[in-house]
Protein backbone atom coordinates (compact mmCIF):
# COMPACT_ATOMS: atom_id res chain seq x y z
CA UNK A 1 0.00 0.00 0.00
CA UNK A 2 1.25 3.46 -0.94
CA UNK A 3 0.31 6.69 0.74
CA UNK A 4 0.99 10.33 0.00
CA UNK A 5 2.59 12.54 2.61
CA UNK A 6 2.11 16.29 2.41
CA UNK A 7 4.17 18.86 4.30
CA UNK A 8 2.49 22.28 4.41
CA UNK A 9 4.88 25.09 5.23
CA UNK A 10 4.46 28.84 5.32
CA UNK A 11 5.67 29.26 1.72
CA UNK A 12 5.35 25.87 0.02
CA UNK A 13 3.46 22.59 -0.12
CA UNK A 14 5.78 19.60 -0.57
CA UNK A 15 4.29 16.18 -1.21
CA UNK A 16 5.59 12.71 -1.95
CA UNK A 17 4.52 9.11 -2.51
CA UNK A 18 5.66 7.04 0.50
CA UNK A 19 5.99 3.26 0.64
CA UNK A 20 5.89 0.95 3.69
CA UNK A 21 9.66 1.28 4.18
CA UNK A 22 9.51 5.06 4.46
CA UNK A 23 10.99 5.60 1.01
CA UNK A 24 9.79 8.61 -1.00
CA UNK A 25 9.14 7.34 -4.53
CA UNK A 26 8.02 10.55 -6.20
CA UNK A 27 7.82 14.22 -5.22
CA UNK A 28 6.13 17.51 -6.13
CA UNK A 29 6.35 21.03 -4.71
CA UNK A 30 4.09 24.07 -5.13
CA UNK A 31 3.84 27.52 -3.52
CA UNK A 32 1.35 27.66 -0.66
CA UNK A 33 -1.08 30.57 -0.37
CA UNK A 34 -1.55 32.27 3.00
CA UNK A 35 -4.85 33.49 4.44
CA UNK A 36 -6.72 31.48 1.81
CA UNK A 37 -8.07 28.18 3.23
CA UNK A 38 -9.85 27.17 0.02
CA UNK A 39 -6.82 28.02 -2.09
CA UNK A 40 -4.57 26.01 0.22
CA UNK A 41 -6.86 22.99 -0.03
CA UNK A 42 -6.80 23.36 -3.82
CA UNK A 43 -2.99 23.32 -3.87
CA UNK A 44 -2.85 20.22 -1.67
CA UNK A 45 -5.45 18.44 -3.80
CA UNK A 46 -3.58 19.35 -6.99
CA UNK A 47 -0.35 18.00 -5.53
CA UNK A 48 -2.04 14.74 -4.52
CA UNK A 49 -3.69 14.26 -7.90
CA UNK A 50 -0.45 15.00 -9.72
CA UNK A 51 1.30 12.27 -7.75
CA UNK A 52 -1.59 9.79 -8.07
CA UNK A 53 -1.64 10.21 -11.84
CA UNK A 54 1.94 8.90 -12.01
CA UNK A 55 1.18 5.71 -10.03
CA UNK A 56 -0.73 2.59 -10.99
CA UNK A 57 -4.50 2.95 -10.47
CA UNK A 58 -5.75 2.39 -6.91
CA UNK A 59 -2.27 1.94 -5.40
CA UNK A 60 -2.48 5.15 -3.35
CA UNK A 61 -4.96 4.53 -0.54
CA UNK A 62 -4.64 7.44 1.91
CA UNK A 63 -3.09 10.87 2.46
CA UNK A 64 -1.34 12.25 5.53
CA UNK A 65 -0.83 15.98 5.93
CA UNK A 66 1.59 17.73 8.26
CA UNK A 67 0.85 21.36 8.99
CA UNK A 68 2.66 23.94 11.11
CA UNK A 69 -0.07 24.56 13.65
CA UNK A 70 -2.27 23.10 16.37
CA UNK A 71 -4.26 20.09 15.19
CA UNK A 72 -7.19 18.75 17.23
CA UNK A 73 -7.36 15.34 18.88
CA UNK A 74 -9.38 13.92 15.97
CA UNK A 75 -6.65 14.84 13.48
CA UNK A 76 -9.17 16.68 11.35
CA UNK A 77 -9.29 20.37 12.29
CA UNK A 78 -6.45 22.89 12.30
CA UNK A 79 -7.15 24.89 15.43
CA UNK A 80 -4.54 27.56 14.75
CA UNK A 81 -1.88 27.90 12.04
CA UNK A 82 -0.71 31.50 12.25
CA UNK A 83 1.56 31.52 9.19
CA UNK A 84 -1.20 30.08 7.02
CA UNK A 85 -4.05 32.16 8.40
CA UNK A 86 -6.02 29.09 9.52
CA UNK A 87 -8.21 29.04 12.61
CA UNK A 88 -10.63 26.20 13.46
CA UNK A 89 -10.33 25.15 9.84
CA UNK A 90 -11.82 21.76 8.76
CA UNK A 91 -8.83 21.02 6.53
CA UNK A 92 -9.40 17.26 6.51
CA UNK A 93 -12.95 17.68 5.20
CA UNK A 94 -11.91 20.24 2.59
CA UNK A 95 -9.27 17.95 1.13
CA UNK A 96 -11.26 14.70 1.36
CA UNK A 97 -14.05 16.33 -0.63
CA UNK A 98 -11.56 17.20 -3.34
CA UNK A 99 -9.62 13.91 -3.64
CA UNK A 100 -11.98 11.18 -2.40
CA UNK A 101 -9.35 9.48 -0.22
CA UNK A 102 -8.99 9.05 3.54
CA UNK A 103 -7.03 11.95 5.03
CA UNK A 104 -5.18 12.37 8.33
CA UNK A 105 -4.01 15.78 9.55
CA UNK A 106 -1.08 16.08 11.97
CA UNK A 107 1.23 18.76 13.34
CA UNK A 108 4.32 18.93 11.12
CA UNK A 109 6.83 18.47 13.98
CA UNK A 110 4.89 15.43 15.19
CA UNK A 111 5.00 13.99 11.69
CA UNK A 112 8.76 14.54 11.47
CA UNK A 113 9.27 12.93 14.87
CA UNK A 114 7.25 9.90 13.82
CA UNK A 115 9.37 9.55 10.68
CA UNK A 116 12.60 9.59 12.70
CA UNK A 117 11.14 7.08 15.16
CA UNK A 118 10.03 4.69 12.44
CA UNK A 119 12.73 5.04 9.81
CA UNK A 120 15.44 7.43 11.00
CA UNK A 121 17.70 8.09 13.97
CA UNK A 122 15.17 6.75 16.47
CA UNK A 123 14.21 3.50 14.75
CA UNK A 124 13.99 0.63 17.19
CA UNK A 125 13.55 3.01 20.15
CA UNK A 126 10.20 3.13 21.96
CA UNK A 127 10.79 6.31 23.99
CA UNK A 128 12.19 9.23 22.02
CA UNK A 129 11.94 13.01 21.86
CA UNK A 130 12.60 14.77 18.55
CA UNK A 131 13.65 18.43 18.76
CA UNK A 132 13.56 20.44 15.54
CA UNK A 133 15.89 23.45 15.71
CA UNK A 134 14.67 25.72 12.95
CA UNK A 135 13.57 29.35 13.02
CA UNK A 136 11.87 28.32 16.25
CA UNK A 137 11.82 24.98 18.04
CA UNK A 138 9.39 22.20 17.17
CA UNK A 139 9.03 18.93 18.99
CA UNK A 140 7.54 15.48 18.84
CA UNK A 141 7.33 12.84 21.56
CA UNK A 142 7.14 9.08 21.07
CA UNK A 143 6.35 7.08 24.21
CA UNK A 144 5.97 3.31 24.34
CA UNK A 145 6.23 3.26 20.56
CA UNK A 146 3.31 5.63 20.03
CA UNK A 147 3.12 9.29 19.12
CA UNK A 148 2.14 11.25 22.23
CA UNK A 149 -0.38 13.92 21.22
CA UNK A 150 -1.92 14.87 24.57
CA UNK A 151 -5.60 15.11 25.47
CA UNK A 152 -6.31 17.94 23.01
CA UNK A 153 -3.82 17.00 20.30
CA UNK A 154 -1.32 19.79 20.99
CA UNK A 155 1.37 18.14 23.14
CA UNK A 156 5.11 18.63 22.52
CA UNK A 157 5.09 22.40 22.01
CA UNK A 158 8.44 22.25 23.74
CA UNK A 159 9.82 25.40 22.13
CA UNK A 160 7.56 27.37 24.43
CA UNK A 161 8.65 25.95 27.76
CA UNK A 162 9.66 28.95 29.83
CA UNK A 163 13.40 29.13 30.46
CA UNK A 164 13.90 32.72 31.66
CA UNK A 165 11.46 34.70 33.80
CA UNK A 166 10.87 38.09 32.13
CA UNK A 167 13.17 36.97 29.31
CA UNK A 168 13.09 37.71 25.60
CA UNK A 169 9.68 38.29 24.07
CA UNK A 170 8.39 35.38 22.00
CA UNK A 171 5.90 35.59 19.09
CA UNK A 172 3.61 33.34 21.14
CA UNK A 173 3.02 36.27 23.50
CA UNK A 174 5.10 35.03 26.42
CA UNK A 175 8.63 35.91 27.50
CA UNK A 176 11.65 33.68 27.99
CA UNK A 177 10.56 30.72 25.84
CA UNK A 178 13.22 28.12 25.04
CA UNK A 179 13.17 28.87 21.31
CA UNK A 180 14.27 32.45 21.98
CA UNK A 181 17.64 31.10 23.16
CA UNK A 182 18.15 27.78 21.36
CA UNK A 183 16.85 28.11 17.79
CA UNK A 184 18.03 29.33 14.41
CA UNK A 185 16.67 32.75 15.29
CA UNK A 186 18.75 32.70 18.47
CA UNK A 187 21.88 31.69 16.56
CA UNK A 188 21.43 34.63 14.19
CA UNK A 189 20.89 36.95 17.14
CA UNK A 190 24.17 35.76 18.68
CA UNK A 191 26.06 36.27 15.41
CA UNK A 192 24.69 39.72 14.74
CA UNK A 193 25.24 40.82 18.32
CA UNK A 194 28.87 39.71 18.13
CA UNK A 195 29.30 41.53 14.83
CA UNK A 196 27.99 44.74 16.40
CA UNK A 197 29.83 44.59 19.71
CA UNK A 198 33.08 42.88 18.72
CA UNK A 199 33.67 43.17 14.95
CA UNK A 200 37.18 41.78 15.28
CA UNK A 201 35.90 38.47 16.69
CA UNK A 202 33.19 38.42 14.00
CA UNK A 203 35.56 39.34 11.16
CA UNK A 204 35.11 36.12 9.16
CA UNK A 205 31.33 36.21 9.50
CA UNK A 206 31.26 39.84 8.39
CA UNK A 207 33.51 38.99 5.45
CA UNK A 208 31.08 36.28 4.34
CA UNK A 209 28.21 38.73 4.81
CA UNK A 210 29.85 41.43 2.66
CA UNK A 211 30.35 43.58 5.75
CA UNK A 212 26.61 43.90 6.45
CA UNK A 213 25.63 42.94 9.99
CA UNK A 214 22.05 42.21 8.97
CA UNK A 215 23.30 39.62 6.48
CA UNK A 216 25.02 37.58 9.19
CA UNK A 217 22.53 34.72 9.00
CA UNK A 218 22.47 31.05 9.85
CA UNK A 219 24.30 29.89 6.74
CA UNK A 220 27.05 32.48 7.22
CA UNK A 221 27.56 31.51 10.86
CA UNK A 222 27.56 27.80 10.03
CA UNK A 223 30.07 28.19 7.20
CA UNK A 224 32.40 30.25 9.38
CA UNK A 225 32.12 27.73 12.22
CA UNK A 226 32.94 24.84 9.90
CA UNK A 227 36.04 26.75 8.83
CA UNK A 228 37.08 26.88 12.49
CA UNK A 229 36.30 30.56 13.07
CA UNK A 230 36.31 31.16 16.83
CA UNK A 231 33.64 33.84 16.78
CA UNK A 232 31.18 31.59 14.96
CA UNK A 233 32.07 28.66 17.20
CA UNK A 234 31.28 30.85 20.21
CA UNK A 235 27.81 31.52 18.77
CA UNK A 236 27.18 27.79 18.37
CA UNK A 237 28.50 27.11 21.86
CA UNK A 238 26.09 29.60 23.43
CA UNK A 239 23.10 28.21 21.53
CA UNK A 240 24.25 24.64 22.20
CA UNK A 241 24.38 25.34 25.93
CA UNK A 242 20.75 26.47 25.87
CA UNK A 243 19.77 23.39 23.87
CA UNK A 244 21.51 21.13 26.39
CA UNK A 245 19.85 22.89 29.32
CA UNK A 246 16.39 22.42 27.80
CA UNK A 247 17.07 18.76 27.05
CA UNK A 248 18.11 18.24 30.66
CA UNK A 249 14.72 19.57 31.80
CA UNK A 250 12.90 17.32 29.33
CA UNK A 251 14.93 14.33 30.49
CA UNK A 252 13.75 14.86 34.06
CA UNK A 253 10.12 14.94 32.93
CA UNK A 254 10.01 12.29 30.20
CA UNK A 255 13.11 10.10 30.75
CA UNK A 256 13.47 9.15 27.06
CA UNK A 257 16.04 6.70 25.78
CA UNK A 258 17.06 9.10 23.03
CA UNK A 259 16.85 12.72 21.87
CA UNK A 260 16.97 13.33 18.12
CA UNK A 261 18.00 16.81 16.96
CA UNK A 262 16.83 17.97 13.54
CA UNK A 263 16.24 21.23 11.72
CA UNK A 264 18.62 23.62 10.03
CA UNK A 265 20.73 24.39 13.11
CA UNK A 266 21.58 20.70 13.47
CA UNK A 267 23.27 20.76 10.06
CA UNK A 268 26.37 21.94 11.91
CA UNK A 269 26.74 18.40 13.30
CA UNK A 270 29.46 17.98 15.91
CA UNK A 271 29.90 21.75 16.21
CA UNK A 272 26.47 21.85 17.82
CA UNK A 273 26.48 18.43 19.49
CA UNK A 274 29.61 19.00 21.55
CA UNK A 275 28.23 21.90 23.67
CA UNK A 276 24.76 20.33 23.75
CA UNK A 277 26.06 17.09 25.23
CA UNK A 278 28.38 18.87 27.65
CA UNK A 279 25.63 21.09 29.07
CA UNK A 280 23.12 18.25 29.10
CA UNK A 281 25.49 16.08 31.13
CA UNK A 282 26.19 18.94 33.50
CA UNK A 283 22.57 19.83 34.23
CA UNK A 284 20.87 16.45 34.62
CA UNK A 285 20.66 15.99 38.42
CA UNK A 286 21.90 13.01 40.41
CA UNK A 287 24.90 12.36 38.27
CA UNK A 288 26.94 10.15 37.90
CA UNK A 289 24.55 7.36 38.95
CA UNK A 290 21.71 8.37 36.61
CA UNK A 291 21.57 6.82 33.13
CA UNK A 292 21.44 9.52 30.47
CA UNK A 293 19.54 9.67 27.21
CA UNK A 294 21.60 9.48 24.05
CA UNK A 295 21.60 12.57 21.82
CA UNK A 296 21.64 11.91 18.07
CA UNK A 297 21.31 13.91 14.89
CA UNK A 298 18.23 13.36 12.72
CA UNK A 299 18.76 11.31 9.57
CA UNK A 300 15.85 12.11 7.25
CA UNK A 301 16.44 15.83 6.70
CA UNK A 302 13.82 17.80 4.86
CA UNK A 303 11.83 14.70 3.87
CA UNK A 304 10.95 13.77 7.45
CA UNK A 305 7.64 15.64 7.35
CA UNK A 306 6.54 13.93 4.14
CA UNK A 307 7.61 10.48 5.33
CA UNK A 308 5.99 10.86 8.75
CA UNK A 309 2.72 12.21 7.40
CA UNK A 310 2.55 9.46 4.81
CA UNK A 311 3.23 6.75 7.38
CA UNK A 312 0.66 8.14 9.83
CA UNK A 313 -1.96 7.86 7.07
CA UNK A 314 -1.12 4.14 6.92
CA UNK A 315 -1.59 3.45 10.65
Amino acid sequence: MLTIGVDIGGTKVAAGVVDHRGQVLDRVKHPSPSNDPEGLADVVARSVEELRSRQKPDTVRAVGIGVAGFVDEERSTVQVAVNLGLRNDPLKKRIQERIGLDVVIENDANAAAWAEARFGAGRGIDDMVCVTLGTGIGGGIVLNGELHRGRHGVAAEIGHQRMVLHGRRCPCGNHGCWEQYASGRALVAEGQDLALTDPRSAARMLELADGVVEQVGGQVITQAAMEGDQGALTCFRRVGEWVGLGLADLAMILDPECFVLGGGVSDAGAILLEPVRAFFDRHVPERPGRRLAEIRLAELGGEAGIVGAGDLART
